[in-house]
């Protein structure tokens, strides 16, 4: 090899990262740092589910990007490296919204393949489940995450409720559910049938905000495990740190490393530096946003675009706009206004309008621009 590269500069074939999967989403990480009581209470539900019994159900509250889904991984690694007779399944509720499409996931859990996709009912495919439970001796703890999902869909208590109801038809089958809400408005207890509260009563287990401290515990650690030494001083994990603790979402935090290891090597620099982070951060901002696009249906979607160029309209002036492009009617409109209200990504505000009573107007919660860009 003639000729060494420049200091300083990376070669063609060399990196920043030590180990890229470090600042994946799905990334369990070995130590998990500042949740020890949070874990404790989780341990102490699903205790009884060791010993054979139906656990305590659960509720895990908190923002986003607090650590309950990181949780909820280790808390099934530890119960699975404890026992074989309980079965962990997680159903992520931003995928699978509705109760036949939660239970078709509990159906592939439990026997490793996939319900045939139709002609199957409801009671034939849970009636399945149970008798497998029965059957194997095993009790299923079920993990609801983003259950605020099932709720955006109005099938948050038929799901729950056959849940809970689950020995009464089935004697023997013993299953625990705990839901996981990303939702800080949503009152889960609150916003369920009467018939779901009486048999319902979880143990409740809040998730807060990481301060900033603690969030540059938690970064340091992903940044010694996913880059090489020295690739990340402590001036710019500092600037990393604080750009999170602005959001209160780790996720920020582990997207801004990976994109400014990125841009790092753009540049063909063996360090990351602050311009880097600053120019990642412009995208790493959004990840929620990006993240509640996705789960969006094409209809939902319609709607946002309509309001990227009628932000701030009233919702009848809107709606104009939208069945021109859908063909759907009010109602359906107004369930989606509803929905779109609460994953945060509008406002709609009532206010009196002269002469025409109460009126909703239509507001973007994120500039019209980030939204165009990622709808695209």
């Amino acid at each position: 090899m003639t000729g060494d590269p420049e200091e300083g500069m990376l070669s063609w074939d060399e990196s920043v990262f030590r180990n890229e999967h470090v600042f994946e989403i799905d990334y369990v990480p070995e130590t998990f740092r500042h949740r020890d009581s949070q874990m404790q209470s989780l341990t102490y539900a699903l205790r009884p589910a060791v010993r054979g019994s139906r656990p305590l159900n659960v509720m895990v509250r908190g923002p986003p990007g607090t650590g309950k889904t990181t949780a909820i991984q280790k808390l099934y690694d530890e119960v699975g490296a404890q026992t074989r007779d309980v079965q962990t399944i997680r159903v992520n509720c931003q995928v699978n919204s509705t109760r036949y499409s939660v239970f078709s996931r509990l159906f592939e859990g439990c026997f490793d393949y996939e319900p045939p996709s139709s002609g199957i009912s409801f009671k034939k495919l849970f009636g399945q489940i149970a008798e497998k439970l029965v059957e194997d001796d095993r009790v299923l703890v079920v993990a609801l995450d983003d259950v605020n999902y099932l709720f955006y869909e109005n099938e948050a208590s038929d799901t729950l409720y056959s849940l809970l109801r689950a020995h009464e038809e089935h004697p023997g089958a013993k299953i625990g559910v705990i839901v996981v809400s990303s939702d800080p408005a949503l009152e889960v207890i609150d916003a369920l049938d009467t018939r779901v509260q009486s048999v319902f009563r979880p143990e409740d287990v809040y998730f807060p905000v990481y301060d900033q401290p603690e969030i540059v515990d938690i970064l340091h650690e992903r940044v010694t495990r996913g880059f090489h030494d020295g690739v990340v001083a402590t001036d710019v994990l500092e600037q990393v740190g604080s750009l999170t603790a602005k959001s209160g979402d780790l996720r920020v935090g582990i997207d801004l490393l990976r994109r400014a290891g990125l841009n790092a090597e753009m540049r063909a620099s063996r360090t990351v530096e602050l311009e880097d982070v600053e120019k990642a951060y412009e995208t790493s901002k959004y990840i929620n946003l990006s993240r509640s696009l996705n789960s969006l249906s094409e209809n939902e979607r319609a709607l946002l675009e309509v309001l990227v160029d009628h932000d701030g309209a009233q919702a009848g002036e809107v709606y104009e706009r939208f069945s021109e492009e859908t063909d759907l009617g009010y109602t359906r409109y107004s369930e989606i206004v509803n929905k779109l209200d609460q994953l945060g990504l509008i406002d709609a505000e009532y206010a009196e309008i002269d002469g025409r009573g109460r009126s909703r107007s239509l507001t973007l919660s994120y500039e019209p621009e980030a939204i165009r860009e990622r709808l695209e």
